[in-house]
């Protein structure tokens, strides 16, 4: 991964009451997916994530 990149990531790193963040639309779009179906496959393989991997706000999901 050249720095570039890194950096492009670090920055939709965010750090919430003391636990880093990533937003899921961020996400997908590392992984070149869309949003809804990041979404569907974490819902259909949530044993295979850690306990703290997914944290539901009111208004967007967050992935630690």
């Amino acid at each position: 991964m050249d720095i570039t990149k890194h950096l492009q990531i670090d920055d939709k790193i965010f750090t919430i009451r003391g636990i880093q963040v990533m937003i899921d639309r961020d996400l997908a779009e590392l992984y070149a997916v869309e949003t809804k179906r990041l979404n569907e496959q974490v819902k259909r393989n949530m044993e295979r994530f850690p306990s703290d991997f997914l944290k539901e706000s009111a208004s967007t999901r967050c992935f630690n």
